[in-house]
């Protein structure tokens, strides 16, 4: 991963929502997607948390509606975020480091510009290392 730098892996553009969302209608986006989180952000694309599968066991265990629920209910709020210049290998030892799996890509004046997944590692890393020998 040497010299190989975030904006050039993320994916780009990013589901969002808004923290008014639904739990289901952001359940049916993640789901028709095929993807793991979204990411909640404001009018202006600025970055309010981020919502991820892992937050869904949380309301399955709750017993809450999620056609009543809002996003702002079990998003997290506390994000680490990266930008497009890191070095990919720094990303990626802090999603290990803490057992992040999406890590939302954020820049000065657009807002959430890209998000860098575990899913994005593993393709990148399948197609730069050698196979396994058999």
């Amino acid at each position: 991963m040497t010299d190989m730098f975030v904006g050039r892996l993320m994916s780009s553009p990013v589901r969002t929502v808004t923290s008014e969302t639904t739990l289901s209608e952001a359940a049916t986006k993640m789901y028709d997607a095929g993807i793991g989180s979204v990411v909640v952000v404001d009018g202006e694309n600025a970055l309010e948390g981020i919502l991820t599968a892992t937050d869904f066991v949380r309301l399955s265990a709750s017993g809450d509606s999620p056609e009543e629920t809002a996003v702002s209910e079990y998003m997290s709020t506390t994000v680490t975020t990266t930008t497009a210049n890191t070095d990919l290998r720094d990303v990626a030892d802090t999603m290990i480091e803490h057992g992040f799996h999406h890590v939302p890509v954020v820049d000065e004046s657009e807002g959430v510009v890209g998000i860098v997944t575990t899913t994005d590692l593993t393709a990148y890393l399948s197609h730069v290392d050698a196979p396994s020998p058999a």
